[in-house]
């Protein structure tokens, strides 16, 4: 196959930016959309040109590092991450537009490379336990209901890549923020917190300058895990009986 990249380059936070386009020949169908970037990256190696900075770490698809938006959608065409989308979802021929996210809390560091330490604050505001609990328990020793368990569980699975917030047309960090709560208030281990862990982690996230939710759904679309959309109407009801307590 061969493709035509149009890349967003820019040297800095500062710099202005601007769209690049870049052709890439000899791809093969089973690639990965970061292995493209890299085999770019070494033709603009051997060329002494600048290469394309982009964030990756594991490239199977478990820490969500490999943030971009392919073609307008966050991750690309397919429900999952950059690093484990493939070139067979592409044809011979295509333009492919490569993007940072897009946010007001993810600023661009460089060319497709943003700051995403927003949402490590969130988790810090809140995101932990703090109760004493002594030395390990028999693995059943604390009971808890097999739908709060599953609720637990499908809400952990968020990788906090940002792909919600990506995709959000008011760049809202919702979802994101949801998941962080419900998968420890959801649990008797939250309990005891969870009125502090709501109004801390929702009072951050605001101050971060993420947009508001209109409760539009794309977040939930774009999320490669599969958090699911409820989670927010969820954590609204906590902020709100947390408020009233307060």
């Amino acid at each position: 196959m061969r493709l035509t990249l149009r890349v967003w380059r820019q040297a800095g936070p500062d710099a202005p930016g601007r769209m690049t386009a870049y052709e890439v020949s000899d791809v093969s169908p089973d690639m990965s959309f970061l292995e493209v970037l890299d085999a770019l990256n070494e033709d603009l190696v051997l060329r002494g040109e600048e290469p394309v900075a982009f964030d990756h770490d594991c490239r199977e698809g478990i820490c969500g590092a490999c943030g971009m938006v392919i073609d307008g959608q966050a991750h690309g065409p397919e429900r999952t991450t950059a690093c484990q989308l493939h070139m067979r979802h592409f044809a011979d021929g295509d333009t492919i537009d490569v993007e940072p996210w897009r946010a007001a809390a993810f600023p661009v560091v460089k060319d497709l490379m943003v700051d995403r330490s927003a949402l490590d604050r969130i988790i810090g505001a809140g995101g932990y336990i703090t109760a004493p609990t002594g030395s390990a328990p028999e693995a059943h020793a604390v009971p808890v209901p097999k739908d709060d368990a599953e609720r637990s569980f499908e809400n952990a699975a968020c990788i906090g890549c940002g792909a919600c917030v990506a995709a959000c047309p008011n760049g809202s960090a919702m979802l994101f923020t949801a998941a962080k709560v419900a998968h420890l208030n959801s649990l008797p281990q939250g309990e005891p917190e969870s009125d502090r862990r709501v109004l801390s982690m929702v009072g951050t996230m605001d101050a971060e300058g993420f947009g508001g939710c209109t409760n539009t759904g794309a977040c939930a679309t774009a999320c490669p895990k599969g958090v699911p959309l409820p989670s927010i109407a969820a954590m609204n009801r906590g902020f709100l009986r947390a408020a009233r307590r307060r």
